[in-house]
């Protein structure tokens, strides 16, 4: 076995795999653990970064004339706040659920919370701008365009965490639902 002298070679083979030593090669992880561990810091770090979304929704649609301008920026706060704990528990019941239970996903979770930047900017009297009629269609609570393409959107770091969270996810399901 030239090249394996001095590092732990394992075989693809399930009867090498079966008399490894798991001091030196490690067992692969349940699938469900592995979803289970990353749905709870996708949640977290999700959760973490709406109330800035939130805000900088706001923030970007407001005229920089605003007469009101600072009020309407605390109430952004205090939605932001309010739609970090509402996505916080949401993410935590569609993320604790049975992989076959999960019927939606942490984007569609986030997109439900737009409702708080656009109850702001609606009491601030902003004039929502012109939508396509995909989005209208697509996202009809959405007046002001809000509605984040991908998790990232709200903090470019979760990109990774999100495909990593995906991809677990498919593989707990495959794992449960393959033919033996």
């Amino acid at each position: 076995m030239l090249g394996c002298e001095n590092r732990a070679c394992a075989s693809t083979s399930s009867v090498t795999w079966s008399r490894a030593d798991p001091g030196v090669v490690a067992v692969e992880p349940d699938p469900d653990t592995m979803l289970a561990d990353l749905g709870a810091e996708l949640a977290a770090r999700v959760s973490a970064a709406v109330p800035g979304w939130v805000v900088r929704c706001v923030d970007g649609l407001l005229p920089p004339a605003q007469p009101d301008r600072d009020r309407v920026m605390v109430a952004a706060e205090a939605a932001g706040e309010r739609a970090g704990a509402q996505v916080a528990s949401d993410l935590r019941v569609l993320l604790t659920a049975d992989v076959d239970a999960q019927r939606s996903t942490p984007l569609e979770v986030v997109r439900a919370a737009v409702v708080f930047p656009t109850e702001v900017l609606a009491d601030a009297h902003v004039s929502p701008g012109p939508r396509d009629r995909f989005a209208a269609e697509r996202f009809p609570d959405d007046p002001y365009g809000l509605s984040p393409a991908s998790l990232p959107a709200l903090d470019p770091a979760l990109g990774e965490l999100a495909i990593a969270w995906g991809a677990a996810k498919a593989l707990a399901h495959r794992h449960r639902h393959q033919s033996h």
